[in-house]
């Protein structure tokens, strides 16, 4: 095998990624791609990217794989710990900041730039960005991932306040589908969640129905694919 490909294979598993997170009028909706690299080798095509710490809270990982998913195991133990000692689920705010404390603490052996969205009942839809270091931030909406790179200039035109849910998510699915156009580490499918007072919904676009964007090529059948559904050839004697 080439030696390059061999490197690529023995990577560490990364999602370079999009991930997004975005407040409306009575919750929260939150994004990812599907795309999990170890360098150019696509590892997995379909990993879902928005893990739940609780009813109520959610959580959006990009960067190290093994990284960002041992620290979400920690953080949904710990706060179901807390849950039974209050008698009541944990706030998005606790949440948050059981997640800054772990990456500040070890900021120096992780790579993971995490965003959690949630719903509580004290302060509604809130979305809190957590990138590498462990700075904490309270934002309307966040963005994150090798791809966030091409939505900033894009969130600020489109995001408004008082968005409402069906408004936020199709925002979502419209900036995640560009990411993936322009990102060569993003792809895949798109996953939405949306968190609000009467609890969590779930949604999945596969990538044949998101939009297509300036010199993107319609996706295609692989020869494999046209194969199998042709069947063989009838044999004439």
């Amino acid at each position: 095998m080439d030696q390059s490909i061999q490197n690529d294979l023995n990577a560490p598993h990364s999602m370079g990624t999009t991930i997004i997170g975005v407040t409306y009028n009575g919750g929260v909706v939150l994004g990812a791609d599907s795309r999990t690299s170890t360098g150019v080798y696509v590892a997995n095509r379909a990993s879902d990217k928005i893990t739940q710490l609780t009813d109520n809270v959610y959580l959006c990982r990009s960067g190290s794989a093994a990284d960002s998913q041992v620290l979400s195991d920690y953080v949904r133990h710990f706060l179901h710990q807390h849950t039974i000692q209050q008698g009541q689920p944990a706030t998005v705010k606790v949440a948050a900041n059981l997640i800054r404390l772990f990456a500040y603490n070890n900021k120096n052996m992780l790579q993971t730039g995490l965003i959690i969205g949630g719903w509580d009942k004290y302060e509604g839809g809130k979305i809190y960005g957590v990138p590498l270091g462990g700075t904490i931030l309270e934002q309307p909406f966040a963005i994150g991932g090798s791809g966030s790179t091409y939505l900033y200039g894009f969130f600020d035109q489109e995001w408004k306040e008082g968005m409402t849910k069906e408004e936020a998510e199709r925002l979502v699915v419209k900036a995640v589908s560009l990411a993936i156009a322009r990102d060569g580490a993003s792809g895949g499918v798109v996953r939405t969640v949306i968190i609000n007072s009467e609890g969590v919904t779930r949604n999945y676009y596969p990538g044949d129905t998101l939009p297509l964007w300036h010199e993107e090529l319609e996706p295609q059948n692989s020869l494999l694919d046209i194969l199998s559904s042709s069947g063989p050839d009838m044999m004439v004697t």
